[in-house]
């Protein structure tokens, strides 16, 4: 890869625990990823931690949500003329090396590429994996795709999606908007990866949160993008 081809877009929300070692690692063995921290409107000492390091930070002054986060970074990559794009969590749950391997397999004429954690072990009958298993299968009914990991979070975006994603409303980085774009001929494959645990923190994502999240995902593939209305190129409806 040459430096400028990839950003890794960071949300970050409160992630003073993780994010100076995220960082950190990054600038020292893999000088040739660019990067930017997208502060969502944290309450700790992200931003401030972000600053004393000279890290290269988008500060927004309120907190978006991860769609709203995720978009602003977007608009960073698709004005900066990036190649590409990855989804690359501020938990030190994303791994960089996998990053490379994501940019060859994207280099075959893929859209987005998605780190898999399944792709690999396809007996893992883990909680995570059977809600993921769910999803993929509303995915699989809807379009016809196979997608072992819909619900990973790290995901590589060509340039043709960084401008989706920044012009387009309603494009958060969700399973949703996988399954929207299957529909509307994106090309999607995976590649296996390992993730991390988290660093230091929380999740946000506590059992009931994952369930009303799973519900709500469910009902998005198998109802409501039915009824979404595909866009023109540049953010205009055709």
């Amino acid at each position: 890869m040459k430096k400028n081809d990839v950003l890794l877009v960071i949300p970050a929300y409160n992630e003073e625990a993780n994010i100076e070692q995220v960082v950190d690692e990054l600038v020292r063995q893999y000088p040739q990823l660019d990067y930017v921290v997208v502060n969502d409107g944290s309450t700790d000492r992200t931003a401030q931690i972000c600053r004393e390091r000279g890290y290269n930070l988008l500060n927004l002054p309120v907190n978006l949500g991860l769609a709203g986060c995720f978009q602003a970074g977007m608009k960073y990559a698709y004005y900066k003329g990036y190649a590409c794009a990855v989804q690359f969590d501020g938990d030190g749950q994303h791994r960089p090396e996998y990053v490379e391997l994501m940019a060859r397999k994207m280099k075959e004429g893929y859209d987005i590429v998605i780190g898999s954690r399944f792709l690999d072990r396809p007996k893992d009958y883990s909680m995570r994996m059977i809600g993921s298993r769910l999803i993929a299968g509303a995915i699989w009914l809807t379009t016809g795709r196979k997608v072992t990991d819909p619900t990973s979070g790290m995901r590589m975006f060509s340039r043709e999606m960084i401008r989706e994603f920044a012009l387009n409303l309603n494009y958060g980085p969700e399973p949703d908007t996988i399954s929207y774009l299957l529909k509307q001929g994106a090309k999607v494959a995976e590649v296996p990866v390992v993730i991390a645990s988290r660093q230091g923190g929380e999740s946000y994502l506590k059992p009931m949160v994952a369930a009303a999240y799973m519900s709500r995902i469910l009902i998005s593939i198998l109802l409501v993008q039915n009824f979404r209305r595909p866009r023109g190129r540049g953010g205009k409806r055709p």
